[in-house]
């Protein structure tokens, strides 16, 4: 027979515990199910060096803001050390282990399946993010590179590398910022880009970007930021093309609300490119025994490779597809998502938002249980 529960919570990383905190100050019965075996796994397995990128201000979770000591920009440890005792602090105690098999939709809410039980709830929550597992695309010729070639989930910092001559495939902000440690810690580093891509300052004129987004997103439309934006950038940061680096067509608002993707925020890989120490080269033809064909037909040799082609939500291997996608939050929703948006205001913030909202949806669909379910 299945346990029952007013909600279950997917995934305990911020946005599962932002969550439970949430339904916990409203005094509901909530269960949290994580298939790892920590709190927001995904920071333990992040390399070493990274920091949030948005400042801790407006990127604390609901109900508790980041410790007063902790620095503007708060390094990987202390976000799992933030992390640790949010859950701690709202008596939040999730059931490790428990990977979610199944979520089915019943007359009177849902049925979750787990690896050890089965959960009845009157809402679900999926909060298993957008980060949930590494994508490696077909690369021609991947089997015939003999060097060491890992994703950037299995980084861990520069040490293996140091005098060795590395290929980070993909700029995005794991790509820039593992480019960045590889060229600090003593290698030899390129990064092949494909198409465009948008970079910002973390801080523009000493200003934090994410409150230059977040001020300038409440007074002008898209689509004069996207002309705004440009001059500064390359006022801020030098003209990159002539580093062979080029912007996307679309403009950095109208790139993230089509595809979801972020500018890559630099810190400091922009100047290590500048010197000479990281070089940028052409997307991939083929790989070889021990290097890589580059589009245009330059060559280069390598010791090792590094995948920086990002990640994908797994929510679908458990959530049928007429179920949703992970947009609605409606008023009259019965299922829920938080995360799955990552807008240039910062991912944590809008965590936050969503957390708050949809507790407060969950709140009143108990109050007033006649509203339609969807």
């Amino acid at each position: 027979m299945a346990e029952s529960t007013d909600v279950a919570i997917i995934g305990a990383g911020p946005a599962g515990l932002a969550v439970g905190a949430c339904l916990r100050k409203a005094g509901l019965d909530f269960i949290i199910l994580e298939r790892n075996h920590q709190v927001a796994s995904s920071w333990h397995r992040h390399y070493e060096r990274l920091h949030l990128h948005t400042v801790k201000q407006l990127s604390a979770l609901p109900y508790l803001p980041f410790p007063a000591a902790y620095p503007r920009y708060v390094p990987r440890n202390l976000v799992i050390e933030y992390l640790d005792s949010y859950a701690a602090h709202f008596d939040l105690k999730p059931r490790f282990g428990e990977a979610v098999q199944a979520v089915h939709r019943q007359a009177n809410g849902w049925l979750i399946q787990g690896t050890s039980s089965s959960i009845g709830a009157s809402h679900v929550v999926i909060a298993s993010g957008l980060n949930s597992e590494p994508v490696t695309p077909a690369i021609p010729g991947m089997e015939k590179f003999k060097g060491k070639a890992i994703h950037s989930a299995d980084y861990v910092n520069a040490e293996p590398f140091g005098g060795q001559s590395v290929l980070v495939i993909g700029m995005g902000n794991t790509g820039a910022e593992i480019a960045l440690d590889l060229s600090e810690g003593g290698a030899r580093t390129s990064v092949s880009l494909r198409g465009g891509v948008h970079i910002v300052p973390r801080d523009l004129f000493g200003i934090p970007i994410q409150v230059v987004a977040t001020l300038s997103t409440r007074v002008l439309p898209a689509g004069i930021i996207d002309a705004l934006f440009p001059p500064l950038l390359d006022l801020a940061l030098g003209r990159l093309s002539k580093h062979g680096i080029t912007r996307p067509r679309e403009g950095i608002l109208r790139q993230v609300a089509s595809t979801g993707r972020i500018p890559v925020l630099d810190v400091g890989t922009v100047r290590k490119i500048s010197e000479g120490a990281i070089e940028i080269v052409p997307g991939i033809s083929t790989l070889t025994e021990d290097g890589a064909v580059f589009d245009g037909g330059s060559e280069g040799n390598f010791d090792a490779i590094i995948l920086a082609t990002g990640y994908r939500a797994n929510h679908r291997a458990f959530l049928k597809p007429d179920d949703g996608p992970p947009s609605g939050n409606g008023p009259d929703s019965t299922l829920h998502f938080v995360g799955f948006k990552n807008p240039v205001t910062g991912l944590l913030r809008e965590i936050s938002r969503e957390a708050v909202q949809v507790a407060d949806t969950i709140v009143r669909r108990r109050q007033d249980p006649t509203r339609r379910s969807g």
